[in-house]
């Protein structure tokens, strides 16, 4: 495979994505990366390479600008709060990122899904009630909250990865989520991991306080149920 990050601008902000691009001719389908509250962590590189290793092109995209980094619970807060305060913003930046990734010259701009993690599966499910030209979306321990209604129907299809025991899900969720989805016409999918809290997949995750604990297991099993659903849709 081959690697690169690649700059552009937005509103004269600096943005960039980091490209892991499968050997072989293209154009190949590719899969947007969306981080986590702490930005784009060097974990959701390793996500693109490993999405690389499966065929497509996998994208991990910035969504807080050029250098812009979480170092903890406060400074992560410090760049999602404003986003998530102000979804027009948000939803720019993301409907900003497909397009570039789009015109990308080994992507196949028909075939793109986008899976995120924590704020970033959040991020993932906006794009379907976007009505955003995705085959596929996955959302590992996103946040469910709908906020503000979007009148557009989904046409990418839904896989939601939850612990069953986050405590930034609640239960009570979980039914205005199931409602929303009927009222955009999704088709969607919840596996839900009893015993699971939230941040399951980041083995940095040690904090039961906080509710983030890695776990191996739902790391495995949510990866697994990713990769069969990439293969159905992309």
């Amino acid at each position: 495979m081959t690697t690169q990050t690649l700059a552009y601008q937005l509103d004269g902000q600096a943005f960039d994505i980091y490209y892991a691009v499968p050997e072989g001719p293209g154009p190949h389908p590719a899969v947007m990366v969306i981080h986590a509250w702490g930005g784009r962590q060097e974990l959701m590189e390793d996500k693109a390479r490993a999405l690389a290793k499966l065929g497509y092109v996998g994208a991990a995209i910035d969504l807080y600008g050029v250098g812009k980094r979480g170092t903890d619970k406060a400074s992560s807060d410090a760049l999602m709060t404003p986003l998530l305060g102000n979804p027009e913003q948000l939803r720019k930046r993301l409907r900003a990122a497909l397009a570039q990734v789009q015109k990308h010259e080994a992507v196949d701009d028909e075939r793109v899904a986008a899976i995120g993690f924590c704020f970033g599966g959040l991020c993932a499910i906006v794009m379907a009630r976007m009505g955003l030209p995705l085959r596929a979306v996955v959302s590992f321990h996103g946040l469910l909250k709908i906020g503000e209604a979007l009148n557009e129907r989904a046409t990418a299809k839904l896989l939601i990865l939850h612990g069953q025991d986050d405590p930034m899900v609640p239960s009570s969720d979980l039914v205005p989520f199931a409602n929303e989805m009927q009222r955009i016409g999704a088709d969607w999918q919840l596996h839900a991991y009893p015993g699971v809290k939230h941040a399951f997949t980041n083995p940095k995750a040690n904090d039961p306080d906080f509710g983030t604990v890695y776990d191996a297991d739902a790391d495995r099993r949510s990866w697994q149920a990713m990769r069969r659903f990439l293969e159905d849709f992309l």
